[in-house]
């Protein structure tokens, strides 16, 4: 496809899940970047539910990054133990939390190549703390994006960060934290990894990938999730 065709056909995916999934937005809960930073890292291998269920107790106790780089750790793990790999995770929130500290004066930096040398921290993460704490665009390639953007043939890579540049290609700077929102409810909801739901899809008139579910209206809409995974 020519690349004006493309990009097309991009923008007008991207505008029919706009105004499909108006409220979409970060489905994990903050109030501000550290607390953004902190469940986004959590949120490996859990679902945002469960993270958001133990957010008020984390950042009742530390809420700030010089409480959590002194906490304990055993009390840490107890917080955050209903996540699973609980060991791994309190290490990872006590190295950030004290490199916070100890090279951003206790302060969660707003630019990528600053967030980038935090223990655990990735362009995926980096990238949903800038455009969601920060206002700074930027694209995150989750399991979801990365699925849908191959599907929809915006891309045939599968490096998350060759997926980000190429993707970035497609739309301007501005849309780039939206899109990513639209992209990761769309996968959640309908565009599921072994049985999407094509039948009951909104942009199934412009997606190459059209019948790797099932296309029966009734069948597909029972697929349909109305929210994010439990």
């Amino acid at each position: 496809m020519p690349e004006t065709a493309l990009v097309r056909r991009a923008r007008k995916i991207d505008r029919v899940l706009a105004a499909t999934y108006p409220d979409a937005r970060c489905e994990l809960d903050f109030d501000d970047p550290f607390q953004l930073l902190v469940v986004t890292v959590l949120s490996a291998q859990t679902t945002d539910r469960r993270v958001n269920a133990v957010r008020p107790t984390l950042f009742a106790a530390y809420p700030t990054p010089e409480a959590m780089a002194g906490a304990s750790r055993e009390h840490l793990e107890q917080i955050v133990g209903p996540l699973g790999f609980f060991r791994q995770k309190t290490q990872a929130l006590l190295k950030l939390s004290q490199a916070i500290v100890e090279h951003f004066d206790g302060q969660v930096p707003p630019r990528l190549d600053d967030l980038v040398t935090l223990p655990g921290v990735g362009r995926k993460t980096a990238n949903v703390v800038l455009g969601n704490a920060f206002g700074v665009p930027g694209i995150t390639v989750d399991t979801h994006f990365g699925r849908l953007v191959r599907r929809f043939a915006w891309t045939t890579e599968t490096d998350p960060v060759k997926v980000e540049h190429a993707v970035g290609e497609l739309f301007p700077k501005r849309d780039w934290t939206m899109l990513s929102h639209h992209l990761i409810w769309h996968g959640r909801r309908v565009c599921h990894a072994k049985k999407p739901a094509c039948g009951a899809c909104p942009v199934a008139r412009w997606c190459p990938a059209f019948g790797e579910g099932p296309t029966d209206p009734a069948t597909a809409a029972a697929l349909v999730r109305t929210e994010g995974p439990a």
